[in-house]
């Protein structure tokens, strides 16, 4: 038997993981005083709420070598392997921290690092799915993981420059100017590492850049895991997305049973509300 275990920042919660047959390991999540666990005592959407209501910023914290080191033991007692899709090693230590405890289960535990988090993480946890049920053999799963990820495109439009500021992603004097001028940054994960894609003025101009960088790179694998992505207590700027870029889903698939997913608190924390993005494998 081979089980799936996925940290929480591939936007994951709990009872969600055990709908699709797989394990979620959370990460925690700081507001001032008080911490939580990511889509087990904090909801995606409680969490919009806190970072939008709160005075707290928000602080997110890498799964350490203990908490792996116990959900491996806890998921091999009955004899199983395990593989371990985490977060990029560019963006946080889980998986450094997820490798050093899988020493101890040589054999046993597989560890992938997805180069990628939020919807682009899930998408390569459900493709994960669809090979576990052709094979027995974990070690040529996660070979075959580590091949496709490469192929994984994450695009998503910022609405505002205020919360990388906080994060200390971009300086406040940058996010000032960003912010007098409507300026809406488009960025990617590139190489494991979120990088900026362009910088327009404007909702449907950042619209058409995040469609464009689509086509750019190959266009969608349709036959393969796909999904948009948006942050907030609304899905209105999602909405607006699929209106602006139905080119990219005409005669290829149904708009209306595309899969959308809130945004976490892993990647929320940085990008805020309104953010709204689209994770696919390029052809």
């Amino acid at each position: 038997m081979i089980k799936i275990l996925v940290d929480s920042a591939s936007d994951i919660e709990q009872a969600e993981a055990a709908k699709m047959g797989i394990f979620m390991i959370p990460m925690e999540v700081r507001f001032g005083g008080e911490t939580f666990l990511d889509g087990v005592t904090l909801s995606r959407r409680q969490f919009f709420e806190k970072l939008v209501e709160g005075a707290d910023f928000p602080k997110t914290s890498q799964i350490n070598e203990f908490r792996w080191g116990e959900a491996f033991e806890n998921l091999t007692a009955d004899g199983a392997q395990v593989i371990a899709i985490t977060i990029s090693s560019k963006l946080s230590g889980t998986y450094s921290c997820a490798k050093k405890a899988a020493k101890s289960f040589a054999g046993r535990v597989f560890v992938v690092d997805s180069l990628n988090a939020a919807a682009g993480e899930r998408i390569l946890c459900e493709y994960a799915l669809r090979l576990v049920a052709q094979s027995g053999d974990a070690a040529a799963v996660a070979n075959e993981l580590n091949e496709k990820k490469t192929k994984i495109q994450l695009i998503a439009v910022v609405d505002t420059l205020k919360y990388l500021r906080k994060g200390g992603r971009i300086s406040g004097v940058a996010a000032l100017a960003g912010e007098m001028l409507s300026v809406k940054p488009v960025v990617s994960v590139t190489d494991g590492e979120v990088k900026l894609a362009g910088k327009t003025i404007g909702s449907k101009r950042s619209n058409n850049l995040l469609m464009q960088l689509v086509q750019k790179c190959g266009g969608i694998d349709f036959t393969m895991p796909y999904g948009l992505m948006y942050s907030g207590l609304s899905d209105e700027y999602l909405k607006k997305y699929l209106q602006d870029s139905k080119v990219l889903w005409e005669g290829k698939t149904d708009p209306a049973e595309i899969p959308a997913y809130l945004i976490g608190s892993t990647i929320g924390t940085h990008v805020g509300p309104n953010a709204v993005g689209v994770a696919f494998y390029k052809k």
